[in-house]
């Protein structure tokens, strides 16, 4: 609780105007998202979890390692990504065993990356690169972190021309939710990818996004 109060603290006088970084760390809370994936109706599995080697999609959204062109480089046990995304984006999975899983643990149901040394060893489980790709571009979103250890994460934002838009760090990591806001509103974030640092690794659950109807 004390990361995430800090991280509350960090983030509470930021807003799309007064943030000088092209994507901002923000308070969750000050978001209206109005679409949602928890991952909770997909199959998923215990320990390890339900291994997923291909691309995951699901409504709103698609979920991988990397964008195409962009290559992994493992950091000991944790996955690394490089390269510049080609346009249109498009999303890659991981090799065999080396991409996603989806785990059920203690009523919740997360999304977990695998690194390099694969499926189910304990030293890859939530150490690989998470990718996610919008079916419509974003403007905010939020997720919920999920095993951090006072580690280190960083999020890298594209646009749907492969552009990189910008890096944002959360660190140190812990059992919360982040939300980022794209500088002025620009709804250009098409998608994203995270990687981490933590020593246990990390998941995430509970994605949001998503802008309410303009009813004017």
């Amino acid at each position: 609780m004390r990361h995430l109060a800090a991280l509350l603290l960090a983030c509470a006088p930021m807003t799309a105007v007064a943030c000088a970084m092209p994507v901002c760390l923000v308070n969750p809370d000050s978001l209206s998202l109005t679409q949602v994936i928890t991952f909770d109706d997909i199959r998923s599995g215990s320990g390890p979890g339900y291994k997923v080697d291909d691309i995951l999609p699901l409504e709103g959204a698609t979920f991988g390692e990397r964008f195409e062109g962009q290559s992994v480089i493992p950091q000991g046990s944790h996955d690394q990504i490089t390269g510049t995304a080609f346009g249109p984006l498009t999303m890659m999975p991981g090799l065999a065993g080396q991409n996603l899983s989806v785990v059920h643990f203690y009523g919740n149901t997360v999304l977990n990356g695998y690194g390099s040394a694969g499926f189910p060893k304990r030293e890859a489980q939530g150490e690989g690169a998470i990718a996610v790709l919008f079916d419509i571009d974003q403007s905010a979103l939020a997720f919920d972190l999920r095993g951090g250890e006072d580690g280190a994460a960083l999020v890298s934002f594209h646009r749907r021309d492969g552009s990189f838009i910008g890096q944002v760090p959360v660190q140190p990591t812990g059992e919360f939710s982040v939300g980022f806001l794209r500088n002025n509103g620009t709804a250009d974030i098409a998608g994203f990818v995270i990687t981490n640092t933590d020593p246990q690794g990390l998941a995430i659950d509970t994605l949001r996004f998503g802008k309410p109807p303009d009813l004017s």
